[in-house]
C-alpha cells in the first residue's frame, strides 16, 4: 500500500514537472480575427511612455477589442514587440506581445 501511495505521488510531481516544462499548448481558434482597429492617441503622458497598441482577443467564440495603453519600460533600452496573431494547425493562435533589451 505505501509503495503505491508512493508511485501514485512520484507520478503527480513527475506530470506536474512536465506541465512547467512543456507549457500547455496555445488555444487555436478556428475564426479568423477581424482586421486591428486604428486607434488615435496623443502625446505619451510622460517621458518614457510607449504606446502599447490594442489587439482582438477571443472570449467564449466572440472576437473583443483589448485598446491600447501607455506603458513604462521595465527597464533602459527595453522594446516593445507587439502581439500578432499566427495561422497555425488550421487556425490562429495569439502570440503575446512582450518587452525585449536591445
Amino acid at each position: 500500500m505505501k509503495r503505491e501511495v508512493a508511485v501514485v505521488g512520484l507520478l503527480i510531481i513527475l506530470s506536474g514537472i512536465a506541465i512547467l516544462l512543456l507549457g500547455c499548448p496555445p488555444t487555436v481558434v478556428m475564426v479568423r480575427p477581424p482586421e486591428p482597429r486604428v486607434e488615435v492617441y496623443g502625446p505619451t503622458p510622460y517621458p518614457e511612455g510607449v504606446w502599447i497598441p490594442g489587439h482582438w482577443k477571443n472570449r467564449k467564440e466572440e472576437w473583443v477589442w483589448v485598446p491600447g495603453h501607455w506603458a513604462s519600460p521595465p527597464r533602459p533600452h527595453a522594446v516593445w514587440i507587439p502581439g500578432y496573431w499566427e495561422p497555425r494547425r488550421g487556425g490562429w493562435v495569439w502570440i503575446p506581445g512582450h518587452w525585449e533589451c536591445r
